[in-house]
């Protein structure tokens, strides 16, 4: 005579059941999660010292052969002059634009030399807006030069449509109270806690990693550094990291790979590298 299962037993009973069920849902959320689409992004930061290299020319193509070469979808550029006397009155994000057969936006923070001077963004992504913001800084006096300063923000669609904002800034080279102002600001411009866009944050911060303005903006940011952290200052035989690209917020990317460049000729700079996967809707 067959005998019916003890269903209170821990083995046959419920208490299984809840636990392959729990086990079972637990597997299909994850491969649910597995299969849904991530976008894969090449990210390049780049100061480009006004187009001038380390042997004095201003090359621009030199610079947007560096560029080409790791096939970025978004680059921030800083130190770029447009309409500037000492760099022959050229357009540089316009011209490296055309070089790289990307689009361009330009976000000037200061007059030089019957010019302007500041960071731009170049992407072959759709850009939907451009927002340019000027950052906190230190007026030059007698004894000290200083640069307004500021950030280039665009918003791009990925290719499932997804929407990701793109910065591209540069912070104060000689005052340490600007730079920690500058990356609070950034923080309150663009990483409040209600702002889940996806976005990255690239730049020259003129900070090394375990300096205050990084550590401010590690509050809200996740960095996208190589390790050990190469330096990228000053490109020929650099000493120290200043040029990073950041993310936010970290659940919708994945780090796939980040580097700096050796490249010691084009620019006073090395350029920095980051791939990612992000995360589709």
């Amino acid at each position: 005579m067959s005998r019916r299962p003890d269903l209170s037993s821990p083995c046959t009973g419920p208490f299984r059941w809840t636990a392959v069920l729990a086990a079972t849902a637990t597997l299909l959320l994850a491969t649910a999660r597995a299969q849904e689409p991530r976008s894969r992004l090449r990210v390049l930061c780049y100061n480009i010292h006004y187009g001038q290299g380390n042997d004095g020319v201003y090359d621009l193509e030199r610079l947007a052969k560096v560029i080409e070469k790791e096939s970025p979808d978004l680059v921030a550029l800083q130190e770029v002059d447009v309409g500037v006397k000492r760099s022959g009155r050229v357009h540089e994000a316009q011209r490296l634009a055309e070089l790289t057969g990307m689009a361009v936006r330009f976000g000037p923070t200061q007059h030089y030399e019957g010019g302007l001077f500041g960071n731009a963004v170049l992407t072959r992504l759709p850009i939907h807006d451009v927002v340019i913001h000027p950052l906190p800084y230190t007026e030059s006096t007698a004894e000290r030069v200083t640069y307004p300063r500021g950030a280039v923000a665009v918003t791009v669609s990925l290719a499932d449509g997804q929407k990701l904002r793109f910065i591209s800034t540069h912070f104060q080279h000689n005052v340490a109270e600007d730079r920690i102002a500058e990356a609070h600001a950034i923080n309150e411009l663009f990483a409040t806690e209600g702002d889940v866009m996806p976005t990255i944050l690239a730049g020259d911060m003129n900070a090394v990693p375990d300096s205050e303005p990084i550590r401010v903006l590690l509050e809200r940011w996740s960095n996208a550094i190589d390790t050990p952290a190469a330096p990228t200052a000053p490109s020929r035989d650099p000493t120290s990291r200043i040029d990073y690209i950041f993310y936010r917020p970290a659940s919708q990317f994945r780090l796939v790979r980040a580097e700096v460049i050796d490249e010691p000729m084009a620019s006073d700079h090395r350029p920095v590298f980051a791939e990612f996967e992000v995360q589709g809707r």
